[in-house]
């Protein structure tokens, strides 16, 4: 009996690499539709056409896959151009930025709950690449804000940690319910509102004089000289 030669193409392994970016983006996919209290990296592995097993080769557990693909996340964000020019005045440069963050989260809501909710809970945070380059973000609005103070835009007695906390905490409060699942934002509204709320309350404000009404300065000049001539013409009298 004669044996039967396969003429499939032999499987050829992928690059450890390459198969590292198709487990990572794949994740993403699967974490962008479930949410991360609903990811399963099975979904993640039948996707990629390969075992679970596969995954934890190059992944110590879940967690680790979905810390590894919130810091690719964050490059994508550090590798683009700064959304601040120096070339543009201060409330556009601050909108801008702002603006930036805002977007970020409403492209990967389900990247933001992790490291808003999951990660930055742990207690070794602070120890984590997601840490820094997060520090990193936060730089780009910073920077603007320090440039105000050196152009004199922007008061100097002010703590640089209180306005950065009220610029993202301000952040996190317009987007939690949309994270949550309950509602959406304007990142237009969002980013104009912070935006006034830190100018109004550390612009380097220059006393400018009550604008004069002419009209009502003469009427008042009218009324006093008026009574300035009736009380000589009474004193003539008397």
């Amino acid at each position: 009996m004669a044996t039967q030669t396969s003429t499939r193409p032999p499987v050829r392994r992928m690059p450890r690499d390459q198969r590292v970016a198709t487990i990572m983006q794949t994740a993403r996919e699967v974490l962008r539709e479930r949410g991360y209290e609903q990811f399963l990296t099975s979904e993640v592995a039948e996707r990629c056409g390969i075992s679970e097993g596969t995954i934890y080769k190059y992944f110590a557990s879940k967690r680790d896959l979905l810390i590894r693909v919130a810091e690719a996340w964050f490059d994508e964000f550090l590798a683009q151009e700064p959304p601040s020019r120096q070339n543009r005045p201060l409330r556009d440069r601050l909108f801008h930025v702002i603006y930036a963050s805002l977007a970020t989260i409403r492209r990967e809501p389900a990247l933001s709950r992790f490291v808003l909710m999951d990660l930055r809970a742990d207690p070794n945070y602070r120890k984590m690449r997601v840490f820094e380059q997060n520090r990193q973000v936060t730089a780009y609005v910073m920077d603007v804000i320090e440039e105000g103070v050196r152009r004199g835009e922007l008061r100097g007695d002010f703590s640089m940690k209180l306005v950065r906390d009220i610029i993202f905490g301000g952040i996190e409060h317009q987007t939690w319910a949309f994270l949550r699942g309950e509602g959406e934002f304007s990142i237009e509204e969002a980013a104009d509102g912070l935006t006034d709320v830190v100018l109004r309350g550390i612009g380097a404000h220059v006393h400018q004089p009550e604008p004069i009404d002419v009209t009502e300065a003469l009427s008042r000049l009218e009324t006093v000289t008026n009574a300035l001539q009736g009380e000589l013409t009474a004193l003539r009298k008397s």
